[in-house]
């Protein structure tokens, strides 16, 4: 049987939620849940970011680990520029979106444009990347982030996924340039 919707992209590689206090949810996620180290990327700007087809200068940082296959990400909004991470699309301490992969974003663009996703926020990330985030019809908390990555991504991942198989516990939030 053929997959189809939007679930025909890929499968979901991520989980991600924008909790209100980001210090207390890497503190539950490293010793409660046992899942570590983070690795924390401050002050990220997607070149050419919309919000709901307009221009923004949205700034968040995030920290990403994995458990097992899936990686988990944790977002902190750096302003109040309109973005997903303000706003009514800003849902707190729940999962926020989950994140596809995809070779090609004008894929993820047609996958949208076939299933009536509504583009959220659409941007550049690095020199050759791009990602889409759109609500399939469910609205809040159900987003869906379609990423191509930039090269070297791939390899930043795959460091992140094994630091986290070999994860004694000590070091648990470490910062990437």
């Amino acid at each position: 049987m053929a997959v189809k919707g939007l679930a025909r992209l890929g499968p979901v590689m991520q989980l991600a939620w924008l909790p209100e206090d980001f210090d207390a949810a890497l503190d539950h996620w490293t010793k409660t849940m046992g899942v570590g180290p983070f690795f924390i990327m401050e002050n990220i700007a997607l070149a050419d970011m919309r919000y709901m087809g307009e221009p923004t200068n949205a700034v968040f940082t995030l920290a990403l680990s994995y458990w097992g296959d899936v990686q988990i990400e944790l977002i902190r909004p750096e302003n109040d520029a309109p973005s997903i991470y303000n706003g009514p699309y800003a849902v707190r301490d729940r999962m926020h979106h989950v994140c596809l992969l995809v070779d090609d974003i004008a894929d993820g663009y047609a996958a949208c444009a076939e299933h009536g996703a509504k583009i959220l926020v659409e941007g550049k990330v690095g020199d050759s990347g791009g990602v889409i985030y759109a609500d399939p019809g469910n609205g809040p908390g159900s987003v869906v982030e379609i990423l191509q990555p930039q090269p070297g991504t791939a390899d930043l991942f795959n460091m992140m996924k094994q630091a986290a198989a070999a994860w004694d516990g000590s070091d648990p939030i470490r910062k990437l340039g």
